[in-house]
């Protein structure tokens, strides 16, 4: 067994692999960008090493520098984790070259499957199934609308050497062909380097099952189940479980040897995954076909590590060292159900815009970390830590273990209550919102649930307006009973001798300014008076928070503010009020329209527009890159444009002007 080894990543991955090293006494070795100086990933490992700027062509994806730092720390392998340069057929050889083990399969497994059209072509020779489409080497744009026409519509135009959603369009008609056609050809050139497509027909309410498999240099093959991800948004998962629910013995058995068959097609050694377009048919039967193999672990591992027991990454160290695989197929097993949730920085209610940001809190639920458990969180990030925008907008990993699917969702759901973040946007709420709906409640899944069920995944608001101004009121009256002193002038009960004391909070609600007013009685009662709904404020702190009583409801909260923003958190879910200080705001005049700006921090990638155009509302302006992932910019309003501010290329903040629209 090796001694040392260099973990090629960072973040939650890269701390996953230190966790199973550190149990095993195999020494680690860290490499870190210029943003990642301070990382949690760099504090994991014994040792670390700088290799260069914070942009990932700067650092972690020049292999060169990661094989020195390597050769000069003494490790003997190198841990790729996923992403970067995971899947990276150079850097596999580049390593063997070097003398170094690197822990995944040979560079030739991850050339014949590297390539989404080569791979089909391979998987049909091994008598895999296929979905009906083109993946030739003729990318002539022309040709390929003649093939979409032929397959017929809808069609899916994926990046042949894609993954992980980017360079993918789903196409529904062919007067919409080529705008996808360029639109996907610029993602997959920027994220891969390769602007090669594949034409598929795009296959009606499908699932996405995925196998794990597994292979050693000794020949042996072994498949560790599915895992159904077929909860995704912007082709990315957002939620994975195992096993997949209606699956049968003899689907499972089927798919499992298929998987094995395709990584035996390619002499695959090491953690691989086979995913599978899985069609519902109207009869409840379901038929499977080859989607890709990716060549590396996953980020939904830890759902297969649930139910089988088994740690992934000591199998891969294992197997890299040249030991025989773990288990035999008939010694895996089945135990219960397990999710995982993607916890990420981001806002669902705008498209799922990405977030950047400091985490002022990061508070998780009770569980372990990095290990078998029925609640358990993997991260590469701390309170105080920034998600910055040069690499993915992955906070953590939630994963739950029951002995059913219905024990797994309930626990899923008290975790999930139990995250605290403050300092940027997530998708914790709609996680919970995800897990309420028929759809997925019922497991009636397939990758479009997450449009579906639209009306009651965005814009919910569980908190609601009364509470969320109590929880404002209670938080300022004990941060001054806090302050107070012995004096009894000192006190800030608005008591006096005669009348009843009425004091007023200003509030933004949603978007909405609204007045609050509480008054002091002589008894000491407090009543709150928020629009119409009028009644006694009862308050007071318990362990979990503040115990609050207002308008017939009862919650135990906790709120934490930032700079003017106060958030809630409760049991139903979470909610953020402003509390507007009256004397900072005055003087205030609303800015001019006509202005449109950068969402968040990232690369302009192009314009559609020039100086003098008319535009409507809605149009496509302009498009944005940020965390690897491309975001249009439309029109809010009609108008034209009057003046273009950056050029293709230019890196913008958040909030930067981009260009300005003139009515008319």
């Amino acid at each position: 067994m090796f001694t040392k080894i260099l973990i090629a990543n960072r973040g939650e991955i890269a701390c996953r692999v230190a966790a199973t090293a550190r149990r095993m006494a195999i020494r680690t070795v860290a490499v870190y960008s210029d943003a990642d100086a301070n990382a949690k990933h760099v504090a994991a490992c014994d040792e670390a090493v700088h290799i260069g700027g914070s942009a990932p062509k700067d650092s972690y994806l020049r292999w060169e520098r990661i094989i020195e730092a390597a050769k000069a720390t003494g490790a003997q392998a190198v841990h790729p984790g996923y992403g970067f340069l995971s899947e990276n057929e150079d850097f596999a050889r580049a390593c063997a070259e070097a003398g170094l083990v690197f822990i995944g399969p040979p560079a030739s497994a991850i050339k014949a499957m590297g390539l989404k059209a080569e791979s089909k072509q391979l998987m049909e020779k091994a008598g895999v199934p296929l979905v009906p489409g083109y993946h030739g080497s003729d990318q002539d744009a022309a040709m390929l609308k003649h093939e979409a026409d032929r397959i017929g519509y809808p069609v899916l135009i994926k990046a042949s050497a894609g993954g992980g959603g980017k360079g993918m369009r789903a196409v529904d008609k062919a007067q919409d062909f080529d705008a996808a056609l360029a639109s996907c050809k610029r993602e997959a050139i920027n994220s891969f380097g390769d602007d090669a497509v594949l034409i598929e027909k795009y296959v009606q309410r499908p699932r996405h099952i995925e196998i794990q498999v597994f292979g050693d240099t000794l020949g042996n093959y072994v498949y560790l189940f599915e895992r159904d991800c077929s909860v995704q948004r912007r082709h990315q998962k957002v939620l994975e479980e195992a096993p997949a629910p209606g699956m049968t013995p003899e689907m499972r058995q089927q798919m499992g040897l298929a998987a094995v068959a395709a990584a035996r097609a390619v002499h695959y050694v090491g953690a691989g995954t086979v995913e599978f377009i899985v069609e519902q048919r109207a009869d409840g039967s379901m038929n499977f076909f080859f989607m890709e193999m990716n060549t590396r672990l996953q980020v939904e591992h830890p759902v297969t590590e649930a139910i089988t027991g088994q740690d992934l990454v000591e199998w891969q160290l294992r197997v890299a060292a040249g030991e025989p695989l773990p288990l035999s197929q008939d010694q895996l097993k089945i135990d219960g159900h397990a999710i995982e949730a993607r916890i990420c920085a981001e806002n669902p209610d705008n498209n799922f815009l990405p977030a950047t940001g400091t985490l002022v809190v990061y508070r998780k639920p009770a569980g372990s970390s990095f290990a078998i458990g029925p609640v358990r969180v993997d991260d590469g990030v701390r309170e105080g830590d920034a998600i910055s925008p040069f690499y993915d907008s992955m906070v953590a990993k939630l994963i739950v273990h029951g002995q059913t699917r219905e024990e797994a969702l309930a626990r899923l759901d008290t975790a999930l209550a139990h995250m605290r973040i403050v300092g940027l946007a997530t998708n914790v709420q709609f996680l919970r919102h995800v897990l309420t709906t028929r759809s997925f409640s019922q497991a009636d899944l397939d990758t479009a649930l997450i449009p579906r069920e639209e009306a009651v995944l965005f814009k919910q608001e569980k908190i609601g307006l009364a509470l969320a101004v109590a929880a404002a009121v209670a938080q300022t009256l004990l941060h001054e009973q806090a302050a107070e002193g012995a004096d009894p002038f000192s006190r800030a009960d608005g008591w006096r001798s005669h009348g009843v004391a009425t004091r007023r909070f200003d509030f933004e609600f949603k978007g909405e300014a609204l007045i609050a007013q509480l008054q002091y009685l002589h008894d000491g009662a407090l009543v709150l008076s928020v629009g119409e709904v009028s009644g006694p404020l009862v308050f007071h702190v318990v362990k979990g928070g503040i115990d609050l009583r207002f308008a017939g409801q009862r919650e135990t909260v906790q709120t934490w503010q930032k700079d003017e923003t106060v958030h809630v958190f409760g049991a139903r879910g979470a909610t953020q009020i402003v509390e507007l200080d009256a004397l900072a705001h005055a003087g205030e005049v609303h800015a001019e329209g006509g202005r449109l700006t950068a969402p968040m921090p990232g690369k302009v990638v192009s314009f559609s527009v020039q100086a003098g155009d008319k535009v409507k509302a809605g149009q496509p302006l302009a498009v944005m890159e940020a965390m690897k992932m491309e975001h249009t910019i439309a029109a809010p309003a009609d108008g034209t444009v009057a003046e273009l501010l950056y050029a293709p290329g230019d890196q913008v903040a958040e909030g930067a002007e981009l260009l300005k629209l003139s009515a008319g």
